[in-house]
């Protein structure tokens, strides 16, 4: 009964990089397609505050819970299961080392619980098309020549 969505992919840039695009919330909006405002301690406990765009038209506010955070390596998130198992959601980040200096960048998101069928019927495809987006947007910004004096600015 859950809904899934993963990524895997290879980046060319070191995985510092990768874990410093992925946490530097205040930039979001230069860059992330997907989810154009974040803020957080990442405290696991602690809330996470997000605009998510999944409708052409307006992002709307999401709040969630911190449940893993390993600095440099891994980022999870989500909904706690919601009352009688209706839903719950997990969002994961990972980075590893990969090979040449690259990054193995894992992402993945599991929504599960009795409404899971009807939230993928829904709004299956716009959230799929909305990870997507941020994946290759992430993969964007971390190969990007980082900023500088003398350097150009990174583009979305």
């Amino acid at each position: 009964m859950a809904f899934s969505i993963h990524h895997e992919l290879e980046i060319a840039a070191s995985p510092s990089r990768v874990w410093q695009v992925i946490t530097d919330f205040a930039a979001y909006p230069e860059w992330n397609p997907f989810v154009v405002a974040c803020e957080s301690s990442l405290a696991p406990g602690d809330p996470i505050l997000m605009r998510v765009h999944v409708f052409s038209s307006f992002a709307q506010a999401q709040r969630e819970t911190v449940f893993e955070h390993v600095s440099g390596e891994r980022l999870c998130y989500g909904l706690a299961s919601q009352a009688l198992g209706a839903m719950a959601s997990r969002r994961c980040h990972q980075v590893r080392a990969g090979a040449g200096g690259h990054t193995r960048y894992e992402s993945s998101f599991e929504l599960s619980g009795w409404l899971a069928p009807l939230v993928k019927a829904l709004l299956g495809r716009r959230l799929q098309h909305g990870f997507d987006a941020m994946a290759a947007a992430l993969v964007r910004r971390a190969e990007a020549p980082p900023e500088g004096p003398g350097s150009m600015p990174m583009r979305p």
